[in-house]
Parts: C-alpha cells; structure tokens; sequence
C-alpha cells in the first residue's frame, strides 16, 4: 500500500501599522504561518502544525523578560529567552497574574482575563503586548 503526503501553508498578517507610525518609519505588524500535513492527502483536523508568529519588537521582548526577572526574583545572570516559559521558572498561577498586572502598568494597556490565561512564554507576552498598544494607537 502505498501513502501519499500533503500539505498545506496558510498565510495571514494584520493589517500594517497607522501612516502615523509608517511616516515615522516604525513598521509593525504580524505574520502567521501555518502549515498542516495529512498523510493520505485528504484535509484532516487531527493533522500536526508548525506554527510561526513573529511580532514584537526586541525592545518590548527585553522589557518583558525585565520584569519577570523582577518578579520571580531572578537575579540578572539568570538566561531568559523568548521561549522561556514562566512555569518552568518557577511560577504559578498567582505569579503569572503579577506578571501581567505590572506589563499592564508598564505599557499602559489592559488585559482580558481570557488573553492573560493564555499566556505562558515570554514571545506570548511580548506578542499581546505588541497587539494590544497597536489596537490602542488606532483607537486614538
């Protein structure tokens, strides 16, 4: 019997940054890739995903990374990377709500209580961060 491979590639991005931001030569913006893979060839739901999300600024990934070791209480030779994740250092439930109310605090945003659960690497914090002063500056 033979099998036959497929896949498949989905490509999105939000809409670019105001002209406010692009005249002054800031660009943001987000880039989804997803690619599903079937092994008949057949669309199937249960198929393995490679995802790629790529969006915040190395400056708000620094800051994020600043203030969970701030708030573990890590000391500053400890390695932090965007795919750190706040549980394998140590925090539970009530410290990842500390995290957030303080990047709230810090870039003067608000999270939603679903967006805040959902948020378990140092890339997912910088990536809402980045959405979420981008739908505020278009609101303004």
């Amino acid at each position: 019997m033979a099998t036959v491979s497929a896949a498949s590639v989905r490509f999105a991005s939000l809409k670019p940054a105001s002209r406010s931001n692009q005249a002054n030569g800031v660009t943001s913006g987000v880039m989804f890739v997803t690619i599903g893979t079937s092994k008949l060839g057949f669309p199937s739901l249960r198929s393995s995903r490679f995802r790629v999300h790529c969006a915040a600024k190395p400056e708000t990934v620094n800051k994020v990374i600043d203030i969970v070791k701030k708030q573990l209480a890590l000391s500053d030779d400890t390695s932090l990377t965007p795919e750190s994740k706040f549980s394998s250092l140590g925090a539970d439930s009530l410290d990842t709500v500390e995290i957030v109310m303080c990047l709230e605090e810090e870039f003067d945003i608000s999270v939603d209580e679903d967006n805040s659960q959902n948020i378990t690497t140092v890339q997912e914090a910088a990536d809402l961060i980045e959405k979420l002063v981008l739908q505020k500056a278009e609101a303004d």
